[in-house]
């Protein structure tokens, strides 16, 4: 039996144990996203938190984890007589890999059955195993978008749909989901993000002493796990005691209106958008009162709620750190107090309105004042245009950018394989060859199947690309003033890049030589901010940039081979230090290119084209990357038509 790290045994980390008991306390609060560094002990105590969770009463035999005391009608494993004798089991923790395909999660057709009887029969998934447990990702934002699906509608109604096979299910898949990731490999969807009840950033300690206590511990857990154990059995046993009576205070704890004024308050001033971080504060807050021993709520409930319910539901724009108000870690605490401080000093509502309600005090009537639009400047960030490699690709990483066929994304039908078989369609082999099993001699109630009734399946989707913007700084774009518009470009292209969960990379050139400002990461946070503090000035040494771009390509394809690149060169198509760069671009050719023109005045060159046919690629004018524009156009010649 493997043992695991005591939870009590943990040092530091005080925020994320805090977030895991409340929500091990009131599961209804609805999980914890766990942000940071690399070797920060974020998995170790999630892990060890189930050791801390009540037993779980369960149907006998059920393999939906159905409560006797109130079983689910729609189990496909019921209907459940009433009154049956509860079995006790431990909480589960069920971890999601990050690869597991859709299959393993929501759940597939039974396979032996199906082949040894010919029935079709379900086979339940990941969410029906972790119902009325912890439901474990670790590196949640690498998860695929076809399987943030699946967790969304079951997060958002506690139950899973399953259609698939020729299988119809419906089951319960109520969990506490708790989620650890490493903000340097890229975000969050803002849907899944904003689904995590609490969320809170982990750092290793500065202090040498502290960091000292977690080497010595963790030498001594690997040396003798069991001993280890045992030397803070005392202290899980009374954390796992706290939480059921916890769990037992919770549902007469009170919320005065004092209090769910002060949480509105607080969710207003940060101008968080919509009902649910009132509702987690709200749900905290007490659970918190409740872990404390307390009957009602107080103000430092509140305060703790706001800091662990907030931080991740105030981002407005991807480039915004979610954790970062203040260059620190957490919310403003002025802010906070100001907000707290103002909910004392409003009085309450009154049913009929007037200035005890907190409308109009005198004149100007009850309506807002409208709210003014600052016209868009050319820097803003845009929604742009779809780019991408014209291709298919065969199996990439999951995003949103390229189409791809492979493993991976939704089923799209099957087909014969037409070599070695990599992905078994069974319910289309079996329709292969079910027609044919009275020529075949069948007797009894397997099934007889041959290699030519073996089908494939086929998944279509969207891949995930490694983006390389290669940029001209030089000069002649700083010149006549149009280094704020293709910044504005670029960040707008970054914040594409961030939707459709891409790799990027930043290669500049100017003066006499080009540089790589940012080699390609999931980060394009990073990005962002080196495209700010980016340079410009001096000639325009264009061949450089491509001939650093290819170099940085052929490391990049060493390193993820099966990560399509897109090479996005931005520059008016000047040259002028340097050699003829329609060479350089040639040994681009096979790389999906292209190149935004920022050629500017009433006579054009077109040099910036004569790059992109040298390229293979295509080429846009800076003014047309704009998605509303192309809509325009589209509008423009259904006109005409």
């Amino acid at each position: 039996m493997t043992v695991g790290y005591p939870f009590s045994a943990v040092v530091g980390h005080d925020d994320l144990k805090l977030a895991l008991l409340l929500n091990a306390v009131s599961p209804a609060i609805g999980g914890v996203l766990v942000r940071g560094e690399k070797g920060t002990a974020k998995s170790t105590v999630v892990r060890s938190l189930a050791a801390l969770l009540p037993r779980v009463a369960v149907v006998a035999g059920c393999r939906f984890s159905c409560d006797p005391a109130a079983p689910d009608p729609s189990c496909p494993d019921g209907p459940h007589a009433n009154g049956l004798s509860p079995h006790p089991r431990p909480a589960r923790l069920v971890e999601l890999p990050v690869g597991a395909s859709e299959d393993r999660v929501a759940g597939s057709l039974d396979l032996e059955r199906a082949l040894t009887e010919g029935v079709k029969a379900y086979e339940p998934g990941l969410l029906a195993a972790a119902h009325r447990g912890v439901l474990y990702v670790d590196e949640v934002n690498l998860l695929h978008d076809h399987l943030v699906d699946l967790l969304l509608d079951a997060a958002a109604m506690g139950v899973a749909h399953v259609e698939r096979e020729g299988v119809s299910v419906r089951h319960a898949a109520r969990f506490l989901l708790v989620g650890t990731m490493n903000p340097e490999e890229g975000e969050l969807r803002p849907q899944l993000l904003d689904r995590f009840g609490l969320a809170v950033e982990v750092r290793a300690s500065r202090d040498p002493a502290e960091r000292a206590e977690v080497v010595r511990r963790r030498l001594a857990f690997e040396a003798d796990p069991a001993g280890f154990a045992r030397a803070y059995a005392g202290g899980e046993h009374d954390l796992a005691l706290r939480i059921a009576a916890a769990r037992d205070r919770l549902p007469a704890l009170a919320l005065p209106d004092d209090a769910l004024r002060k949480i509105t308050a607080v969710c207003a001033a940060f101008d968080v958008e919509g009902m649910r971080a009132d509702l987690v504060m709200a749900r905290t807050a007490v659970a918190l009162a409740a872990w404390e021993g307390r009957d009602e709520v107080t103000s430092d409930d509140v305060r703790t709620a706001a800091r662990l319910a907030l931080p991740h539901r105030r981002r407005r724009d991807p480039f915004d750190d979610p954790f970062d108000d203040t260059g620190g870690q957490g919310l403003d605490e002025e802010r906070l107090e100001q907000a707290l401080t103002d909910a004392d000093d409003t009085p309450d509502k009154g049913p009929d309105g007037g200035p005890d309600d907190g409308g109009p005090s005198g004149g100007g009537g009850g309506e807002q004042a409208p709210v003014s639009q600052a016209p868009v400047n050319p820097g803003t960030p845009y929604r742009t245009r779809l780019l991408a490699p014209e291709a298919t690709g065969r199996g990439g990483p999951a995003g949103r950018r390229g189409r791809t066929t492979g493993e991976s994304g939704r089923a799209a039908g099957a087909r014969a394989p037409g070599g070695r078989l990599r992905r078994l369609d069974l319910a289309a082999t079996l329709a292969a060859a079910a027609p044919h099993q009275h020529r075949r001699g069948r007797a009894g109630s397997g099934l007889v199947l041959r290699r030519e009734d073996l089908r494939e399946s086929l998944r279509e989707g969207r891949e995930s690309n490694l983006v390389l913007f290669c940029v001209d700084a030089s000069g002649s774009m700083a010149a006549r003033a149009r280094m704020r518009a293709v910044k504005g470009a670029v960040l707008s292209l970054l914040l594409d890049a961030y939707q459709r969960r891409d790799k990027v990379g930043l290669v500049t050139f100017r003066g006499a030589e080009a540089m790589v400002a940012l080699p390609p990461t999931s980060s394009v946070d990073l990005a962002s901010g080196r495209l700010a503090r980016l340079a410009t000035g001096g000639r325009t040494p264009l061949a450089a940039g491509l001939l650093r771009a290819e170099r940085v390509l052929a490391a990049e394809r060493l390193r993820d081979p099966r990560r399509r690149p897109l090479l996005v060169v931005v520059t008016d198509g000047r040259h002028t230090a340097g050699p003829d760069p329609v060479a350089a671009a040639r040994r681009l050719a096979g790389v999906a290119s292209v190149v935004v023109d920022c050629e500017h005045g009433p006579v054009r060159l077109g040099l910036a084209g004569r790059l992109a046919a040298a390229l293979g690629g295509t080429a846009i004018r800076l003014e047309e990357l704009a998605a509303d524009h192309l809509a325009a156009v589209v509008r423009d010649v259904r006109r005409v038509a």
